[in-house]
């Protein structure tokens, strides 16, 4: 859902790269796949960084932080959203990632002019890597996964979710005016307080499945045996 919400933010910022995509020229066949190849990249991508987060999250879960670390995230988007100046805030801090955009402008131009499905991929998979504040929200969530696995799978559904847009776009160029993205991009804000509060309700611990599950006494004790194996 945050990535096919989500996938309006995308348009805007990662639009500009799917529309110059090399597909002119092709058949549809190849167009769809070149499409679905730059995608794919961009997802697995998603799925490494989150894997990373995961096994962070997992370090955090074992010191008993986790639910802490799930609250703070949830109400530092909430914040963001309500409070404008951090959400300014934020923008600078993104602006800092500048540089990162610029050393990989070479790296890009130069797949772009090579016009083949593994550029195309490759296109994808340093295309996610590029700085977006979006991106950065689902970390957060595969941060609260507190697994390697679960936070792979969170970031690699998240990709999925933006491909319809973003495979749209490659396909069919700016299908949205921007004018109508602007309005419906309204709702990535109110999307986010509904995940910031999923956030703080799941590190509150309430027992209700699967928006606020309670940690088991059995699952406490298999973490306490996997950190010390008896002897």
């Amino acid at each position: 859902m945050l990535g096919l919400v989500g996938s309006l933010h995308c348009a805007g910022m990662c639009g500009p790269i799917a529309i110059a995509l090399p597909l002119n020229n092709q058949s549809w066949f190849s167009r769809i796949s070149g499409g679905l190849l730059y995608n794919a990249g961009r997802t697995l991508t998603y799925g490494v960084l989150g894997a990373f987060f995961g096994l962070a999250g997992m370090g955090l879960a074992l010191g008993g932080l986790q639910q802490w670390v799930s609250i703070i995230l949830g109400a530092a988007m909430i914040l963001a959203v309500l409070i404008p100046r951090l959400g300014s805030a934020g923008k600078k801090l993104a602006g800092l990632t500048d540089s990162i955009t610029g050393l990989m402008k070479k790296p890009f131009v130069r797949l772009f002019r090579v016009r083949t499905f593994g550029s195309l991929f490759i296109i994808g998979l340093l295309n996610g890597f590029l700085p977006c504040g979006l991106v950065y929200i689902a970390l957060a969530g595969a941060l609260v996964m507190s697994h390697i696995h679960e936070g792979a799978l969170y970031m690699v559904f998240f990709g999925i979710g933006t491909i319809p847009m973003m495979l749209a776009i490659s396909l069919a160029g700016n299908i949205i005016s921007q004018k109508l993205r602007n309005r419906l991009s309204k709702a990535i804000p109110l999307f986010i307080i509904l995940l910031g509060i999923l956030f703080i309700l799941r590190g509150l611990n309430l027992g209700i499945p699967y928006i606020s599950p309670k940690l088991s006494q059995e699952g406490e004790k298999a973490t306490m045996e996997c950190c010390h194996p008896k002897n």
